[in-house]
């Protein structure tokens, strides 16, 4: 019988959900999800492992040791080859020493794929992961497009054993997968193998549903999915309708769908109100029809939209496609997507062909990256060498122990020197987060608050971040520490049962004083953060008008990330607290002026 797998972590940790759900209900989320029957739960990746750096907020090793702290299902990780989670090929120690970093946060299965399918690629990190113990369920992307395809990855299938693989994984990043076609090659990769043969698939308009339902005919062993709100967000298989459809075609998952609609509903309060989903039509649209990842297209356009050239998507697209053919058909799996991307962007932008070329579509075509499936344009590498000079490529190799005393006083682990090497100046702004709460940890104790009672004080914060109690107050030799959760918005009040309702609140709303103002105090002890991520625009200034709902700061509490919203509609009217200062319980944070909305035009 086939097994699930569930993606719903990993991709509500990269755009376009990131910083949708706090990190709170995302563990309570992967509660509800390790109880549901799952294979594993895939909860990071590339795309996790970016957006993390780029919003400088979490750790995305914090938020993998978080996880495996809640969970007793075997959690999983995507990596990109010898990419590994970045943009450049690694050597192979540092491949060696992200994987033990990795297995030693807690992931158990590494889903390991090459963009450009060259099996070799995998074998250096492939290694790493089979002599740390873990799992390797090696990936062949599915969509080149290249005549004889499915012949290619037949061969390469064949060679996966040796590795150490112990699953042969089909990725569809771009939703081409033919139903038919999911089903003949599940078949035929499960014959030639010898190796169980499973599915990561997405597309719209039911596409990926069927391949996944064709590939469990065809004996696939393993289907990838994510609960309803996120599947139909960014176009991925319903874990609720693959279960259930599977159920009655006799191949029982043995997962609890039951379990997922509540896990759906916990995910549909972060991203279910928007009127239409972050994946417009117009991009669903073209991604289909030329079959090239959704994601990449609406990067795509975005930077048209950028240059004031958006009605030039369709030229971008069909470039893209036929740079695709020179270079020799490789899948658009991140990064070589955006390296073709980028390089149609120039070609359109600027009127001509070849005359500017991006470094990594230099190192592509100079093999740097491995071997495409198909022949290169001979044509396209004579221009290429003629702009460059003949130059390879300079992709300096990070040297990590170089890197770790230029990094002294920021990367004080190896986790943290990994990212400072794969992605540059862009972790630094992490990393100083990360060093910031640890001065603040210390000064907790320098402030008379000894280790022991500041242990205690963490404990009490994730008690109440974690459970349904409204507020945690206790009293010890002298000290009395109180812990609130944050206020429910009005409308989740209001929805409660009528026995809730005679109850006295536990966290009541926040009440207009006599002058009009509301106070918004501090739920809980924490640092105060004005911003979503360093550099980023605060959430509000003094001033702005607020409406209920709307976010007014984040509150840190032992490395989880609380956002803080008002409920009432007003205007800010003063804000008490500095960015990145600490806070106590209780602690004027704003003051709003109450707004009284007048009637509608149509109502009076």
């Amino acid at each position: 019988m086939p097994v699930l797998v569930d993606t719903t972590i990993r991709l509500l940790g990269q755009e376009p959900l990131a910083g949708a759900m706090p990190t709170a209900d995302l563990l309570q989320l992967a509660e509800i999800l390790d109880r549901a029957g799952f294979a594993y739960l895939e909860v990071s990746g590339g795309g996790v492992f970016d957006t993390a750096v780029r919003r400088g907020v979490e750790s995305p090793w914090e938020r993998i040791r978080a996880l495996n702290d809640r969970t007793e299902t075997p959690l999983a990780m995507a990596l990109r080859g010898r990419f590994l989670v970045g943009s450049r090929p690694v050597p192979a120690d540092f491949a060696r020493r992200f994987v033990a970093s990795a297995a030693e946060s807690g992931i158990e299965v590494f889903r390991l794929h090459d963009p450009l399918n060259d099996v070799e690629n995998l074998r250096e990190a492939g290694e790493a992961i089979t002599k740390a113990g873990k799992e390797l369920d090696a990936g062949l992307v599915y969509g080149s497009g290249y005549t004889g395809e499915l012949e290619s990855l037949v061969e390469q299938a064949q060679k996966l054993p040796e590795l150490g693989a112990t699953r042969v994984l089909v990725h569809d990043p771009s939703g081409s997968l033919e139903p038919q076609r999911a089903q003949e090659l599940a078949s035929m990769l499960g014959e030639k193998s010898g190796l169980p043969v499973g599915l990561y698939c997405q597309g719209a308009a039911g596409n990926a549903m069927a391949a996944g339902l064709e590939a469990a005919r065809g004996g696939a062993d393993l289907i990838a999915c994510a609960v309803y709100p996120v599947a139909l967000t960014i176009h991925r298989v319903s874990g609720e309708a693959i279960a259930t459809a599977l159920k009655g075609l006799g191949l029982d998952t043995g997962v609890n769908v039951d379990a997922l609609w509540r896990a759906s509903d916990l995910v549909d309060e972060h991203i279910g109100d928007e009127p239409v989903t972050p994946l417009a039509p117009r991009i669903a649209v073209r991604a289909a029809e030329h079959r090239i990842p959704s994601g990449l297209v609406a990067a795509l356009d975005a930077h048209l939209r950028a240059h004031a050239a958006g009605d030039r998507l369709d030229d971008v697209l069909d470039e893209l496609m036929k740079i695709r053919e020179e270079v020799g058909w490789p899948p658009l799996a991140s990064p070589i997507g955006q390296i073709l991307g980028s390089q149609a962007l120039l070609h359109v932008l600027s009127a001509s062909r070849y005359q500017t070329i991006v470094d990594e579509l230099r190192g592509l075509i100079q093999g740097r990256y491995g071997s495409p499936p198909g022949p290169i344009d001979p044509a396209v590498r004579r221009a290429v060498e003629l702009v460059s000079g003949g130059a390879d490529v300079d992709e300096p190799t990070p040297d990590l122990e170089q890197l770790r005393a230029e990094a002294e006083g920021l990367a004080s682990s190896e986790e943290e020197l990994l990212l400072l090497a794969l992605f540059g100046e862009e972790a630094e702004p992490l990393l100083r987060t990360i060093r910031g709460r640890a001065q603040r940890d210390e000064s907790l104790a320098a402030g008379g608050v000894d280790q022991a009672r500041a242990e205690r004080i963490r404990e009490i914060v994730r008690i109440v971040q974690e459970s349904g109690v409204g507020e945690v107050t206790i009293e010890d030799a002298g000290m009395r520490v109180s812990v609130r959760r944050t206020p429910e918005p009005l409308d989740a009040r209001l929805a409660a049962s009528a026995a809730e309702a005679d109850e006295e609140p536990s966290a009541p709303l926040p009440m207009p004083e006599s002058d009009g103002v509301v106070r918004v105090e501090a739920p809980m002890v924490g640092v105060f953060y004005r911003a979503p991520q360093p550099g980023a625009p605060p959430f509000v200034e003094e001033g702005d008008a607020v409406a209920p709902g709307q976010t007014l700061c984040i509150l840190e509490a032992m490395k989880l990330m609380n956002e803080i919203k008002t409920d009432v509609a007003g205007t800010v009217r003063r804000i008490h607290v500095g960015n990145a200062e600490p806070v106590e319980f209780g602690q004027l944070l704003f003051e709003l002026e109450l707004v009284v909305a007048a009637p509608p035009l149509d109502a009076v």
